[in-house]
C-alpha cells in the first residue's frame, strides 16, 4: 500500500495544496509552524475519520473559511482507491470512499491503513491508561472493523448505565432496569476484551523480537493486558467464559457501583503494562527505555498489520527522528526500505539522501518538490 497524492483545500494553513508521493521514503522538511504536520494529519484522517491532534473538526478548517476538503489517492492490492473528507463549520462531516458516501465512521475502518509516530506518542508509557487503550483501540479497529462497532455500542451502553446509576440515588424504583443494561454491557464489553486479549497475544510476540533487535539482545520486553474484569485464562472460541466472569464481577461490585453512581467494571478501565527484564517500564524505565518501547510498539503494529492483511500500512513519522538517538534512528531507516514512509523534519542534513528519496520543502502552507518527480500510480493486479 502507498499514497500517490493528497489534495488539500482550506485545510489548516493550506488554501490549496497538492502533493504527490513516491513508493519509498518521502521527506517533508521546513521550519516549525509551516504546515508539515498538517499534511500527515490529513493523511491519517482516513484511518479513523478523525484527527490525531484534535477532537474538534472546526480546528482543521482554514481561518475565515466555511469548509475544508481533503482528497487522497492510494494504491493497494485491489488497485487505485480514492477517499474524500469534507469538513464544515455548520454541517456534519462528509466522507466518501471511491466516490460513494458513507453514513458511519465504522464503514471507513480498514479502507486505508497507516501508523503514526509523533512526539506525543512518547507519552504512551508515562501517561494514564486512556492513552494505552486508545492505542489498542485504533490498532484493532484497522484490523477488525467490527471491533469499532462494538466499541461504539459499548460507549453508548456505558453512558446510559452510568446515568441510571446516578438516578438511583433519588429514584430507587429504577433498579429493576439495571439488569437490562448489565446484559448489554456484558455483551459488548466481552467482545472488546476478547479482541484485546487476542491482539495483545499477537503483538507481544512480534514486539519481543523487535525489541531484542533494537537493544541488541540487552532487553527482554513483556506486554501484559490487565482487565479489571479479572480474565486470567481464556479461550478464543468461547466468549461465554468471559461473559460469565464479567457478570459475576458486576454482581460482586453492585454495592460499590451504587455508592459511586458509576460503572466501575469493564474494558473502559483496563490497561497495558510493559516490562523490561521484569521491571515495569512506567515506574522504573529510563526516558530512553520508554521511548524505545514506543518505537517497538509502532514497528510491531506495522508488522502485525502486514501479517494480518498481507500488506504494510503507510508509516508516518512526525518530527520524531530528533527525539531518538542515533542507534534508534538507524534501526528505523534500516527497516523501512520496503515500505512507504512519510517523514517530517526541520533539517534534512541528518538523512542519507539518494535518488530513491522524494524531498519536499514546506514554507507557509506552500509545497515545493525539491527532488525527482513522483511517477504516476500503476495499476496493481492481485496475486490471488
Amino acid at each position: 500500500m502507498y499514497v500517490t497524492d493528497v489534495k488539500l483545500k482550506n485545510f489548516r494553513n493550506y488554501e490549496n495544496g497538492n502533493i504527490n508521493f513516491g513508493k519509498g521514503v518521502n521527506i517533508i522538511y521546513g521550519n516549525n509552524a509551516q504546515g508539515k504536520t498538517n499534511i500527515l494529519e490529513s493523511i491519517y484522517a482516513f484511518t479513523t475519520g478523525k484527527s490525531y491532534r484534535t477532537n474538534k473538526d472546526s480546528e482543521m478548517i482554514l481561518f475565515d473559511k466555511e469548509f475544508a476538503n481533503i482528497k487522497i489517492s492510494f494504491l493497494n492490492s485491489n488497485g487505485i482507491n480514492h477517499g474524500e473528507i469534507v469538513l464544515s463549520s455548520d454541517k456534519k462531516k462528509r466522507i466518501k470512499i471511491n466516490e460513494v458516501p458513507i453514513n458511519k465512521i465504522g464503514e471507513l475502518m480498514g479502507f486505508f491503513n497507516a501508523v503514526i509516530f509523533s512526539p506525543e506518542d512518547l507519552n504512551l508509557i508515562k501517561e494514564g491508561p486512556s492513552q494505552r487503550r486508545k492505542f489498542i483501540n485504533i490498532c484493532i479497529s484497522q484490523l477488525r472493523p467490527n471491533y469499532f462497532y462494538y466499541l461504539q455500542q459499548y460507549i453508548k451502553v456505558l453512558n446510559q448505565r452510568n446515568n441510571l446509576l446516578k438516578s438511583l440515588s433519588f429514584n430507587k424504583s429504577l433498579i429493576d432496569t439495571l439488569p437490562i443494561w448489565d446484559e448489554k454491557l456484558i455483551e459488548c464489553g466481552s467482545r472488546i476484551i476478547l479482541s484485546r486479549l487476542i491482539f495483545i497475544e499477537k503483538i507481544r510476540t512480534i514486539a519481543k523480537e523487535i525489541h531484542i533487535n533494537i537493544t541488541r539482545n540487552k532487553e527482554d520486553l513483556k506486554i501484559e493486558y490487565r482487565t479489571n474484569v479479572g480474565i486470567q485464562n481464556y479461550s478464543k472460541d468461547n466468549i461465554e467464559e468471559i461473559k460469565e466472569i464479567f457478570k459475576k464481577k458486576l454482581e460482586r461490585n453492585r454495592k460499590r457501583e451504587l455508592n459511586y453512581g458509576m460503572t466501575l467494571i469493564g474494558p473502559h478501565r483496563d490497561d497495558i503494562n510493559f516490562f523490561i527484564n521484569d521491571m515495569q517500564v512506567k515506574k522504573y524505565g529510563s526516558q530512553g527505555q520508554q521511548r524505545t518501547v514506543v518505537l517497538t510498539l509502532k514497528m510491531a503494529e506495522m508488522e502485525l498489520i502486514n501479517e494480518e492483511l498481507g500488506e504494510y500500512p503507510i508509516l508516518l513519522l512526525d518530527d520524531i527522528m530528533s527525539e531518538l538517538d542515533k542507534s534508534r534512528q538507524d534501526y528505523i531507516m534500516n527497516n523501512i526500505m520496503d515500505k512507504q514512509v512519510i517523514i517530517t523534519c526541520t533539517d534534512i542534513n541528518g538523512f542519507n539522501i539518494d535518488k530513491k528519496n522524494y524531498i519536499y520543502r514546506i514554507e507557509n502552507g506552500k509545497i515545493y518538490n525539491e527532488a525527482k518527480r513522483c511517477p504516476p500510480p500503476q495499476q496493481v493486479v492481485s496475486n490471488d
